[in-house]
């Protein structure tokens, strides 16, 4: 005990008990006057809003996407997974997206888009109730 006393010099929080659980366990305070603990409640479902709420599109993206609603976001999955497994992107210039048979029926016939341009092309297709 000596040696760790030079070693430590005196501090009495390095050199006190491991704590409770070494020196027999002792109830919380609240537990001990009989106060139970705050229930914790399940999380509420998520509402889809915004971007996310699908909402009724035109034909020609019902026929790209296979459904009657689609949400916004799940749109430009939709496209992105197409342009990534068809491999559309032009390897020379990144932003760039070479339209194939498929999406030039959403983008308007046009043989390139731009991949910032997406969203733009694609609000067209969303029906306003």
């Amino acid at each position: 005990m000596a040696a760790v006393a030079r070693v430590f010099r005196g501090c009495r929080f390095l050199m006190s008990p491991a704590g409770p659980a070494a020196a027999g366990a002792k109830k919380p305070v609240a537990a001990a006057a009989g106060v139970q603990a705050a229930k914790v409640e399940a999380p509420k479902p998520k509402v889809n809003s915004g971007i996310t709420k699908p909402v009724p599109v035109s034909d020609a993206l019902r026929r790209f996407a296979g459904a009657d609603h689609v949400s916004r976001a799940g749109a430009v999955k939709l496209v992105w997974a197409h342009i990534k497994a068809k491999g559309l992107q032009n390897p020379a210039k990144k932003t760039e997206i070479n339209c194939d048979e498929k999406l030039k029926t959403i983008f308007g016939e046009r043989d390139k888009i731009g991949m910032l341009e997406i969203s733009k092309l694609l609000n067209p297709h969303f029906i306003k109730n």
